[in-house]
């Protein structure tokens, strides 16, 4: 079934040329630094995970069926690495300077969507978007555009 999935994901998302199977698609990568927030402060409410499933699916137009699919490989490809490079580094690669902010912001709102951020969860944001190259005063905006969004 594993295979299946992986294969759905490999066809029908965009893959970037040159990179086999072994490695993560640019949807698993956004999606695993994503839960990586979700995982920061060591408890994961459904609020945070109702929030991602609307964030994945309307950043890449997903169905339900296949959101779920996406978090579970994602979850699988954060337990099973050793640190970020391989995610941070193919979204670097394809996703402009903007796009990277946009995901910066789209942690934002996860560590708010509980109701409360924990500095846990902005530690691992802020180092996030120092290898994102997001510059600090987008970090910041991002979280107080964030921060708005969620009162």
């Amino acid at each position: 079934m594993l295979a299946t999935i992986q294969r759905f994901f490999q066809q029908a998302l965009t893959e970037p040329a040159g990179e086999g199977s072994s490695g993560p698609t640019l949807e698993r990568a956004t999606a695993a630094l994503l839960c990586e927030v979700v995982r920061a402060d060591y408890h994961t409410d459904e609020a945070e995970l109702s929030s991602l499933r609307r964030m994945l699916k309307r950043h890449f137009g997903l169905g339900d069926g296949e959101v779920e699919e996406l978090m579970e490989l994602a979850r699988e490809e954060i337990e099973t690495s050793v640190d970020h490079y391989q995610f941070v580094s193919l979204i670097k690669q394809h996703y402009g300077y903007a796009q990277r902010c946009e995901l910066v912001r789209m942690m934002w709102s996860l560590a708010y969507a509980d109701g409360e951020s924990h500095h846990l969860e902005e530690h691992r944001i802020r180092r996030l978007a120092e290898l994102l190259h997001v510059s600090h005063s987008d970090f910041i905006r991002a979280k107080l555009q964030a921060q708005a969004d969620a009162e």
